[in-house]
């Protein structure tokens, strides 16, 4: 079974509700490292040796974060900029994370009809992701659609409830061999048939 690393970074992860019903019910998942980036470097000194041996024990690398203004909060960026190395992590000797699958879970305040040409972001998801998508390439990853929750504000409790049972369902999928086919016609995991019930 692939063993998944979460990369999960919210700098106030305590006040999300539905980040923090994602996380609890997926943590503890066999054969599953959640790492809070934000409990550990709480000072932004990351510890660029123990990440990249993170990395290398896992087949599956997730970043999770809140989608902050069209990216990922200021520590994760700095986890990118830090651990993935020139001639480690990319660049003629840089073999480290080849053939990892890679792949962002965001949560966004604004719902999917606001993320393209004709909402107010003008834009969809997946360009927003772009530099994720490009960063995974040049490390040699496999680069997976991200896995949204939108709409988090006005999330009922039901909705929210299969969000997180998805999430655990996305997990044991990816550790059981998701494929490329599985996804080449959708924009998110959450529209795979496996997963779409909300």
């Amino acid at each position: 079974m692939k063993k998944v690393l979460i990369l999960f970074s919210h700098p106030k992860f305590e006040k999300s509700r539905v980040n923090s019903s994602l996380v609890h019910h997926i943590k503890d998942k066999s054969n599953v490292t959640f790492h809070d980036l934000y409990e550990q470097y709480p000072d932004f000194h990351i510890d660029v040796a123990k990440e990249k041996e993170l990395l290398n024990q896992h087949d599956i690398i997730i970043w999770h974060h809140p989608f902050y203004w069209y990216s990922c909060p200021p520590l994760m960026k700095q986890w990118i900029d830090m651990v993935l190395e020139f001639n480690w992590a990319y660049g003629p000797e840089g073999k480290a994370l080849h053939d990892k699958i890679c792949l962002n879970v965001i949560t966004t305040g604004g719902s999917k009809a606001v993320y393209c040409s004709e909402g107010y972001n003008s834009f969809t998801v997946k360009q927003f992701l772009r530099p994720f998508e490009q960063t995974a390439i040049l490390c040699g990853m496999v680069y997976f659609p991200p896995f949204a929750v939108m709409g988090t504000h006005n999330l009922s409790d039901k909705a929210l409830d299969n969000y997180k049972i998805n999430y655990g369902k996305l997990i044991d999928l990816l550790q059981n061999n998701l494929a490329p086919n599985d996804f080449k016609n959708h924009s998110f995991l959450n529209e795979i048939p496996q997963l779409k019930t909300i």
